[in-house]
């Protein structure tokens, strides 16, 4: 009973907390296979990335503020929204100005920094990860995750997931620090992993 209890508490972690801007632990950058996406959602939206010559593979999703259990989302702050033209400027990395702009409301207000602070430090995290150049076809999570550690030496094994959906590689979610060092997930964040022998599918840029 004692178990259950804590698992209803994890899972209701990030509705428990204070929404407070600045207030959390430490950041998890998520960074989404485009052309996956594009196969379970893009398509049915015609978003732009997902049109032919695109030539997106992993895209910046969002860096987002977590605690050790939970997140914050949603939160109010006295920071100014961005304008258009500094959504529309990080589309190279997210794909979209309207993702730039939806990570903003969802997750950066919860930072506690301005648009313009929020969206650098998305960058530079982006730029403190090397990824692998993937073949498409198949493999399995545990080899996404060993070709990523070998090119990150700093980067633990739990230091980073790998999701999936509808038998796709999703996204790559890495924790990091405050000032942007790897350090070990959440167990929350963990348990979203897709299991590692799973053999995923990845889909070629468009």
């Amino acid at each position: 009973m004692r178990l259950f209890h804590a698992v209803v508490l994890l899972l209701a972690a990030p509705f428990l907390w204070a929404q407070e801007a600045g207030d959390f632990d430490y950041y998890l950058l998520a960074l989404s296979w485009s052309p996956s996406w594009c196969e379970t959602t893009g398509d049915e939206r015609e978003a732009p990335e997902c049109r032919p010559g695109s030539d997106l593979g992993f895209v910046l999703h969002g860096l987002w503020p977590q605690y050790e259990a939970g997140w914050p989302e949603w939160c109010d702050t006295a920071k100014r929204d961005p304008s258009r033209r500094e959504t529309a400027a990080m589309a190279d990395l997210m794909g979209s100005g309207g993702l730039a702009w939806h990570q903003w409301q969802k997750h950066g207000r919860c930072t506690g920094l301005d648009p313009e602070d929020y969206f650098a430090l998305s960058r530079q995290a982006f730029g403190t990860v090397i990824l692998p150049e993937l073949e498409p076809g198949r493999l399995t999570a545990e080899e996404l995750e060993e070709a990523i550690l070998a090119l990150n030496p700093d980067l633990g094994p739990d230091g980073l997931i790998v999701t999936c959906r509808e038998g796709l590689v999703r996204e790559v979610r890495i924790c990091l620090d405050r000032d942007l060092e790897p350090r070990d997930c959440g167990v929350d964040v963990l348990e979203r992993a897709c299991p590692v022998y799973r053999e995923l599918a990845l889909p070629p840029p468009r």
